[in-house]
């Protein structure tokens, strides 16, 4: 009582003092409707309080409106027996069978394919590729795909021939291109989707992996991949191509060549791949990729010899100096001197021509490092080992 009067004087200040200075004013408060009367000679009101709000239950959601108590129902017109159509509020026998026989069906689809996925899974095959939307196939083809490269240069990486070999195909119309003789080397190709013959023979869509391999190179042996070539470093692949689809089912073999060349008599590392790019870059001079050596003489070097070596020489119309000349430590193994000459300019028979201009005898030469990749001390010679990324990276090649 004392929070109306409260709230009365606060709304009307006059009416709180006239509350205590007339006693003839009452308060009446009835029940069950929540009101509250005040009555007084000169003001009246009404105060009533609103029932306390019902809790909506799970009943309420089936009821059509406030204070209706009817279930909520849907009529459904079916056509009885006798052919006439009637309503009913329970909806016909044949459509709940019909669900209930859908939905078991379903049921047994999804649990056959999680069964076969399981057993698959199980048996240690693929995975089934999910299936991609046309957006992100084409944002695939735009940002990923490889983009079409010049047909000599697709020729050359299929294994058919060298690119110059190529371009002769291409010239002499042994090439076509969908159907149409392509006389143009330059044109761009997509393997994956043009349809490409050489000589009647259908180009594979796939093109095989880049591969890139350290040899030690024994003596006797040249750096050709011609056929006439007996003794060729190619034939020293001979176990590893044959192996080939067995290492790599599906993928066509490459075509390997060298980087560069070494002389007959030239032993140490060479890189083998296929992949043109890598080996234009690595063997170019104008990469200025540093080629280390050790010259084995016959015979005593002099100061004067190192001297002489140092100032270099003149190699097809360039004047070619080494970046390091140091004679070696002699070793009780090895009774002949030896000189470590590192070049960059990688001109045809550089460090062989250094020592003759410096008036001594080479008696054997071998390559030890391109770039910062060393021949692995354990590799035999006559064997290979393939290169990582990070040896490629030594030798200034970014893939």
């Amino acid at each position: 009582m004392a929070s109306v009067a409260t709230a009365a004087a606060i709304t009307t200040t006059p009416l709180f003092s006239s509350f205590f200075r007339n006693p003839s004013l009452c308060i009446h408060r009835t029940f069950p409707r929540s009101r509250i009367t005040c009555s007084s000679s000169s003001l009246q009101f009404n105060i009533s309080f609103a029932p306390p709000k019902r809790k909506k239950t799970q009943q309420d959601d089936f009821e059509f409106g406030e204070g209706s108590e009817q279930q909520l129902f849907i009529p459904w017109i079916v056509r009885g027996e006798d052919g006439n159509l009637k309503l009913q509020t329970h909806p016909p026998a044949r459509l709940v069978h019909a669900l209930a026989d859908a939905k078991t069906q379903n049921l047994t689809v999804k649990k056959k394919k999680n069964d076969t996925s399981a057993a698959a899974a199980a048996a240690g095959g693929p995975k089934a590729a999910p299936k991609l939307s046309k957006a992100a196939r084409r944002f695939y083809n735009d940002n990923f795909r490889d983009t079409p490269e010049r047909l000599s240069k697709v020729l050359a990486a299929a294994g058919v021939a060298s690119r110059r070999s190529s371009e002769e195909l291409i010239f002499q119309g042994q090439v076509t291109v969908n159907g149409s003789v392509c006389n143009t080397p330059q044109t761009r190709v997509d393997p994956a989707r043009d349809i490409i013959y050489v000589n009647g023979k259908r180009l594979p869509k796939k093109l095989p992996p880049k591969v890139y391999l350290a040899l030690n190179k024994p003596k006797g042996y040249i750096c050709s991949a011609g056929e006439k070539e007996v003794k060729s470093v190619m034939s020293l692949f001979d176990d590893y191509l044959k192996s080939w689809d067995k290492r790599n089912p599906g993928l066509p073999r490459p075509r390997l060549f060298t980087v560069g060349r070494l002389d007959v008599a030239t032993t140490g590392l060479i890189i083998v791949t296929n992949d043109g790019d890598f080996a234009q870059a690595v063997s170019h001079p104008s990469s200025k990729l540093q080629k280390e050596y050790i010259a084995t003489i016959d015979g005593a070097v002099n100061k004067r010899h190192l001297i002489a070596i140092s100032e270099g020489t003149v190699i097809e119309g360039t004047h070619c100096t080494p970046d390091v000349v140091e004679l070696l430590p002699p070793q009780p193994d090895r009774p002949r001197p030896r000189i470590r000459i590192v070049v960059h300019e990688g001109r045809n028979h550089e460090v062989r021509e250094l020592v003759k201009n410096a008036g001594l005898k080479l008696y054997s030469l071998k390559r030890l490092r391109i770039g910062g990749f060393r021949l692995p001390s354990d590799l035999g010679i006559g064997m290979h080992v393939e290169l990582k990324q990070s040896d490629l990276k030594l030798m200034g090649w970014k893939s």
